[in-house]
């Protein structure tokens, strides 16, 4: 019998409550059947070149803000570059998008990122927890949001567009990084209905585990 493929979660200063948790468990949910370890400095596992070679993805949640997340963050830049380069995966979510830009960041994009709310046209104006309406693989769906990114690649790059904004900036999208691949996303789909409930947010659709499972598996299989 196969041994199940190993995720990291980072959990940690550069994350808030619930996030890495919730990360966790879509991971543990997917159909990829993750065994799911945390890592960061307070865990039994610290973020290290040995912890990833045992790792098939390597997770990064939301928390706080950019500049605060990578001052936690940066030690570990070379680690995760190295990670995914040689054929790891990596998956960030919210901050864990933002970290995936350059500036700063891991540098493991095509391009860059930046807040959704300050780009042209877009139907977000605040950083306070709200929804947000995207077109996922050509769907409408509608899921938690608090100040995350936008993506934008290099005309020459190729990705996997999954997701844009009603602005038509990319929300989440899957590329390669060396023998890698990395996927992120701005909203949460990883939210659950606590998230909706304590920040008082009514969700009339259904929540984004699917949307969540299907950035994973794409990263996963592609």
């Amino acid at each position: 019998m196969n041994a199940r493929p190993v995720a990291l979660v980072y959990r940690g200063p550069a994350s808030l409550p619930g996030c890495p948790e919730a990360v966790a468990e879509l991971l543990r949910s997917s159909l990829c059947g993750f065994e799911v370890h945390y890592v960061g400095p307070r865990e039994k596992t610290p973020l290290s070149d040995a912890a990833l070679a045992g790792a098939a993805v390597y997770a990064q949640p939301g928390g706080d803000s950019l500049k605060r997340g990578y001052r936690h963050m940066r030690r570990h830049r070379d680690s995760i570059r190295k990670f995914v380069h040689s054929g790891g995966r990596y998956l960030g979510f919210c901050l864990g998008g933002y970290l995936a830009g350059a500036t700063p960041g891991f540098a493991l994009l095509p391009g860059d990122t930046d807040q959704y709310i300050a780009s042209p046209r877009a139907t977000i104006d605040s950083e306070d927890n709200t929804l947000v309406r995207l077109r996922w693989r050509g769907q409408e769906r509608v899921l938690f949001f608090q100040d995350g990114p936008y993506f934008w690649v290099r005309p020459e790059a190729s990705v996997a567009v999954m997701a844009t904004y009603p602005n038509g900036t990319i929300a989440a999208m899957v590329s390669g990084f060396g023998s890698g691949r990395v996927g992120v996303v701005g909203p949460h789909p990883e939210a659950t209905q606590d998230w909706y409930t304590d920040a008082g947010l009514r969700m009339t659709g259904s929540l984004g585990a699917d949307l969540g499972h299907d950035l994973v598996e794409t990263v996963m299989t592609s």
